[in-house]
């Protein structure tokens, strides 16, 4: 019984969005019809979905070349993400030598560092993965730094009393109260890695949505554009929901609070 209420819950939440999306559709598909506006210029969104079926593109080989660039950034982000958050909260020398250069990491344009990286390693996929991984890995360490610097210091007050070793406070204390944040960092992370690969598609590629995305710009195939816009949009989507499903497996205690507020 619970499980079915908690179905229509969830169904009920997101039902507004999807009635917005359906009636923005079709007051699309209207708009350029009654206006007769050419493909070129806005097509309409049966064009657009018939591009996406009817076409010879090999979609899913484009979708699998973006996919892996992301993912493979993103993990390369997580890992030292996190790792690089642990050594900034644990020991305040590293972190002194550490941020500076993560913030000058991130202020410098992506699309500036891109032709750099495609100089110095070719035009293979390692260049477009070390991009995912550029735009990833700053909310990925600085909300885990939140998150650790965050803990309960009652706890760790009482930890130290029971004379807990630094690995148990850690394992115990430290990351469960962290986990929210660094979900928070992770889902930002991942919509990032996608922009990253994107932007490395752009400047060198043959496969992938982002050099759909320029072939279509070059033959003024906007009906490729958006379609590529669109199959990037379900894409980031459904990795964002990946990482929620995981976050209410790994903090189901968290997803209670959530509820309660």
């Amino acid at each position: 019984m619970k499980t079915k209420v908690l179905r229509l819950q969830t169904i009920s939440n997101y039902l507004p969005a999807v009635l917005v999306l359906i009636v923005t559709f079709i007051l699309w598909e209207f708009f350029v019809v009654i206006f007769s506006i050419p493909n070129f210029i806005l097509p309409p969104p049966s064009g657009i979905i018939s591009e996406l079926i009817g076409t010879k593109v090999d979609w899913i080989s484009h979708i699998i070349v973006t996919l892996y660039e992301t993912l493979l950034g993103f993990s390369m982000a997580f890992i030292l993400g996190v790792t690089t958050a642990y050594l900034i909260v644990h020991y305040k020398v590293l972190a002194n030598i550490i941020y500076p250069y993560i913030l000058a990491a991130q202020i410098v344009p992506k699309v500036a560092v891109a032709p750099l990286l495609f100089i110095w390693l070719g035009f293979g996929e390692l260049p477009k993965i070390l991009l995912a991984f550029l735009l990833a890995f700053f909310p990925i360490v600085i909300d885990t730094v939140v998150g650790l610097r965050s803990t309960d210091p009652d706890l760790l007050d009482m930890a130290r009393l029971l004379k807990a070793k630094r690995t148990q406070i850690f394992w115990h204390i430290n990351l469960p109260s962290a986990l929210p944040s660094i979900f928070g960092g992770t889902k930002v992370g991942m919509t990032l890695a996608i922009i990253g690969a994107i932007i490395g598609e752009f400047v060198g590629a043959n496969k992938g949505l982002g050099f759909m995305i320029i072939l279509a710009q070059q033959h003024f195939t906007t009906t490729i554009i958006f379609a590529s816009i669109l199959l990037l949009i379900i894409l980031g989507i459904l990795l964002y929901l990946v990482i929620e499903f995981i976050e209410a497996i790994v903090t189901p205690w968290y997803r209670k609070l959530k509820r309660l507020a």
